[in-house]
């Protein structure tokens, strides 16, 4: 196991954040606050993928009466976002959230700061100080430019004003569209305190860049035991989101119970059958495991049981029949035409073993 940064606990209603809780999966609704049955609905398809925490946005005082709707029917904690506007996080708090995500660039003075902070305090509402490089203050800027130590010092500096206040309840997330920017902000914060770290890198883009600039980023991190909880940025589908978020926590090893992690051969010239179909098919027989199952999908028989013969189960492919394997023993040869179903019992079978 990673041994992981030793971090203070923060409870978002019942979900423990830090103090050595498991790493937290979290969306953002991309829906309109305002629309509180899309809202919800939304809430509900990532409460059904993996999500543990959402958040939305309280863009002004139309959407207050909306959020406390969404808020007193949501399956998951729900995180109010605030932006400009410091009385739209008192009005939140007021309506029931979980918790508060500020951005100290633009939440204003730091009379408006110290407020939210009383409001929290006194109703035990925990808050995400989220520095953004986009946002950043002007003296900061001025004095470092749009760079880690810029960041690391927006979130520092305005978590110690709510700590003046007494508010101890904080989490904290320094934020960059580039990567090592983003990664050296977090390494200076969690070297700095002990408030659990919220990890993620903003405006990644659509799904098959955002996986790869988050994990790049969000991967050395956690590999270093650094982060509490984690977001993928994606523009797109919040249910991506999930996807390439519990990927991350699966090849980190930092989280054994999202379901199995399945591996597949890159293919070669002595692979006989299309394999992603293959693939895609073991990825729906298990899609409702949260068993931590490595289960591998090889292009042929020649090398596939030895390569893969640390897998729980596995697939080595032939064109007419298939053999499945299990720690690198064989169990059975299967029709190719009813592999889908066989190979679906086996699974099963194996699940309730153990």
């Amino acid at each position: 196991m990673i041994p992981r940064r030793i971090s203070r606990m923060v409870m978002v209603k019942d979900l423990q954040l830090g103090g050595g809780a498991p790493v937290r999966l979290q969306s953002m609704c991309n829906t309109d606050t305002r629309d509180s049955q899309t809202t919800l609905a939304q809430i509900q398809a990532l409460a059904a993928s993996g999500c543990e925490l959402v958040r939305v946005a309280v863009k002004n005082h139309d959407t207050l009466p909306h959020l406390k709707k969404i808020i007193d029917a949501s399956p998951l904690p729900v995180i109010a976002d605030i932006h400009f506007d410091y009385t739209l996080a008192l009005g939140s708090i007021e309506a029931g959230v979980a918790k508060l995500r500020i951005n100290p660039g633009n939440i204003g003075s730091n009379r408006k700061l110290r407020e939210v902070a009383r409001a929290a305090l006194d109703s035990g509402v925990p808050i995400r100080v989220g520095a953004n490089s986009g946002s950043l203050e002007k003296e900061l800027l001025s004095r470092y430019g749009p760079s880690a130590r810029a960041l690391a010092e927006s979130a520092l500096r305005n978590a110690s004003l709510l700590e003046n206040e007494g508010l101890n309840n904080l989490v904290l997330s320094m934020k960059g569209s580039d990567v090592r920017t983003t990664v050296e902000a977090c390494r200076i914060v969690a070297a700095s305190c002990d408030y659990p770290l919220h990890l993620g890198v903003t405006e990644a883009g659509p799904a098959e860049i955002s996986a790869i600039r988050s994990s790049i980023a969000l991967g050395a991190l956690l590999l270093e035991g650094i982060g509490d909880t984690i977001r993928i940025s994606v523009t797109g589908g919040v249910i991506e989101e999930m996807s390439i978020a519990k990927e991350i926590l699966r090849c980190t090893g930092l989280r054994r119970d999202l379901g199995p992690t399945i591996i597949s051969c890159p293919t070669c010239g002595r692979t006989e059958v299309d394999l992603l179909p293959l693939v895609r098919m073991v990825q729906r027989i298990t899609s409702h495991i949260t068993k931590p199952l490595k289960i591998a999908v090889m292009g042929c028989p020649v090398n596939g049981i030895g390569e893969a013969r640390d897998a729980d189960l596995g697939i080595a492919a032939a064109p007419s029949s298939s053999i499945v394997f299990a720690l690198g023993k064989v169990l059975c040869r299967i029709p190719n035409e009813n592999l889908e179903e066989e190979f679906g019992k086996i699974v099963r079978q194996f699940v309730s073993e153990e």
